[in-house]
C-alpha cells in the first residue's frame, strides 16, 4: 500500500512538472494562421486541373487518423489547416519540426546554429514522393494534407529565417521572441510576436476565432482576391514551369525575412505605417505566389 501511495505522489509530481515547463514554454507559432492557409489553398484549388481537382478531392474524403480532426476538413480549402489542428495530438509531435526551416543570420556576428535537418524542404521532398509513388491511399491522403500546409508555410517569410545575436545564440525562432506592440480590433493596444502579426497578415488576413477555430469559407474569396491584386501568375520570379523548387521557394522568404520583416522591427517596439503598408503587400504577394505554385505543384503530379 505504502509503494502504491508512493507512486501516486510521483505520478503527480511528474504531472504537476510537466504543466510547469508547459506552461513556462514560449508559444510558437506554425505557419500562416488558419485563414492564409486557406487562402493559399483557395488560389491554387481554383486552378488545379479536373483530373488533379478529382484525385483531391477523393483523397482528402478519405478520414484518416486522427478521423475525428480529419473529418472537420473534408475539402480542400479547409484541409490547409489539418496540420495545425494536429497541435494536441502527441503521436504527430515530430512533425512540428517539419513546419520551418529556419535558416539562421547575425546581425551582430554571433556564431550561427546548425541549419535544422529534417526540415520543411526535406519535408515537402519525402510528402511528394509518397503523393507520386505511393499505392497505399491512406498515405497519399496525408501526404497531400501535409503538402497544402506546407507549400503555404514556406512561403512565410519567418518560417525560413531566424535572427541571432548575442542576446538570441540560438535564434530568436522565427520572430516568435521578438515582442510587439500593435492595435487590436477594439482599437485598443496589444503585445503579441512578430511571428503571430505576419502569420495574420498584418492583421488583414481572415482572422482565426476562439480555440484556433479556423474562419468561415465565406470570408476567404474577398480576401483571396486582394491577394492576387497585382500579383499575377505571370509575374517575373514565380516560375510555374519548375513547381518543385522547394529549396527555392525558401531562399526567397529568407531574403524577404531580412530585407523586409526585420529592419525597423524592435523588441517591444511598434510597426510604423510604412512597415505594415510594405509588410501586407509583401504577405499578400507570399500568399498569391503559394497559391500558384501549390497548384502547378499538384497538376504535374496529377496531369
Amino acid at each position: 500500500m505504502k509503494n502504491q501511495t508512493k507512486l501516486r505522489r510521483f505520478k503527480v509530481q511528474i504531472m504537476i512538472g510537466i504543466v510547469c515547463i508547459t506552461l513556462l514554454m514560449p508559444t510558437l507559432s506554425l505557419g500562416w494562421g488558419a485563414g492564409g492557409h486557406m487562402m493559399v489553398a483557395k488560389i491554387a484549388f481554383d486552378r488545379l486541373n479536373p483530373r488533379a481537382k478529382a484525385q483531391a478531392n477523393m483523397l482528402l474524403a478519405i478520414p484518416i487518423n486522427p478521423a475525428g480532426i480529419s473529418r472537420k476538413s473534408p475539402d480542400f480549402v479547409n484541409a490547409a489547416h489539418w496540420a495545425d489542428d494536429l497541435r494536441p495530438v502527441a503521436e504527430f509531435d515530430p512533425f512540428k519540426e517539419l513546419h520551418f526551416i529556419d535558416t539562421p543570420f547575425s546581425t551582430d556576428g554571433t556564431t550561427l546554429p546548425a541549419l535544422p535537418t529534417p526540415n520543411i524542404v526535406t519535408a515537402l521532398e519525402e510528402q511528394v514522393n509518397i503523393l507520386r509513388t505511393s499505392t497505399d491511399k491512406n498515405a497519399q491522403a496525408q501526404a497531400l494534407r501535409f503538402i497544402i500546409h506546407f507549400v503555404g508555410d514556406i512561403h512565410q517569410p519567418l518560417h525560413s529565417a531566424t535572427r541571432v545575436d548575442s542576446a538570441h545564440p540560438d535564434g530568436d525562432r522565427g520572430g516568435n521572441l521578438v515582442k510587439i506592440t500593435i492595435m487590436g480590433a477594439n482599437g485598443k493596444k496589444k503585445s503579441t510576436n512578430l511571428h503571430s502579426y505576419w502569420d495574420g497578415g498584418l492583421t488583414t488576413f481572415p482572422p482565426t476565432g476562439a480555440n484556433f477555430a479556423p474562419p468561415a469559407l465565406s470570408s476567404i474569396p474577398a480576401a483571396v482576391t486582394k491577394a492576387k491584386a497585382g500579383n499575377p501568375d505571370s509575374a517575373p520570379g514565380l516560375n510555374l514551369n519548375d513547381p518543385a523548387n522547394f529549396q527555392a521557394w525558401a531562399d526567397e522568404s529568407f531574403d524577404l525575412a531580412k530585407t523586409v520583416v526585420y529592419p525597423g522591427i524592435t523588441n517591444n517596439g511598434k510597426p510604423t505605417a510604412a512597415y505594415n503598408t510594405r509588410g501586407i503587400k509583401t504577405a499578400r504577394k507570399r500568399v498569391a505566389w503559394g497559391g500558384y505554385r501549390l497548384a502547378a505543384l499538384l497538376n504535374s503530379i496529377w496531369p
